[in-house]
């Protein structure tokens, strides 16, 4: 080959190197997700990846610990947390985008037990006798010092009457998807999670939802994070408002912002 047409052929190579060289090092977009959403989120962000648009990648824990992370540096694009007090202790130490702040979901907290339980509650009010329905077994929650699935259950067991009977009788959890574990397993008799969560267990069923009036409205906020807060990021938080996530949401049961 003549020295001209060589030289020729490798500087085209080294062109076609720089101009690919970008998109090979397109910088993955991770989302922060409360536990609850873990099905959902996992079957959007496939979509989203299949638009060209990412990629990005899921990280599914407690709103709180995944808030912890966010705070202490963690590279997280997008938070979706299960409650406003995890997205406003965000809000308050200056990390996240305020305007890509949006509501993005409801819920429906869910009394369920293992699916072969001959449990059966009508309804739960403040006539519901959880001691006796427990027996010597444990209610499972999301801690409700810091998880936001217990942080609301003890709210409305609170509100109505029905706390002090059930607070030396539970098996508080990480996360929802840890107390639905619990009732999976048959370590837990009873427990509290998002109806949900509930739907996509074979293993459990739902007894009751709590009443709405009993605690403040399950809502999840979605906004990006300051310190990656990218084009993907943007574009990630307007897919998840978008038709296509919507179907998706609903489809799994969450209830989605207008």
């Amino acid at each position: 080959m003549h020295i001209g047409s060589l030289r020729g052929l490798l500087a085209a190579g080294s062109l076609a190197l720089v101009l690919a060289a970008p998109a090979a090092q397109a910088e993955e977009l991770t989302v922060f997700a409360a536990a609850s959403t873990t099905n959902a989120l996992t079957d959007i962000i496939a979509l989203f990846n299949d638009t060209g648009a990412g990629p990005a990648v899921a990280s599914f824990a407690s709103s709180s610990t995944l808030a912890k992370q966010i705070e202490q540096g963690a590279p997280a694009g997008v938070f979706l947390s299960a409650d406003q007090k995890w997205m406003d202790y965000l809000d308050e130490k200056g990390l996240i985008a305020k305007d890509s702040r949006a509501d993005l979901l409801g819920n429906r907290l869910a009394l369920i037990a293992p699916a072969n339980s001959t449990l059966k509650v009508a309804e739960v009010s403040s006539k519901t006798d959880f001691p006796a329905l427990l027996g010597e077994g444990r209610l499972a929650v999301g801690d409700p010092d810091h998880v936001p699935v217990g942080i609301y259950t003890k709210e409305a067991f609170t509100k109505l009457g029905l706390w002090d009977g059930v607070a030396n009788k539970l098996a508080p959890a990480n996360d929802v998807r840890g107390a639905l574990t619990f009732v999976e397993r048959g370590e837990s008799p009873l427990g509290v999670v998002y109806s949900t969560d509930s739907a996509v267990s074979e293993k459990v069923k739902t007894l009751a939802l709590l009443p709405e009036s009993s605690h403040k409205p399950v809502t999840y906020p979605v906004a990006t994070v300051k310190a990656k807060d990218t084009k993907t990021a943007r574009a990630f938080v307007d897919f998840l408002k978008g038709a296509k996530a919507k179907a998706v949401f609903e489809r799994y049961g969450f209830q989605v912002k207008p």
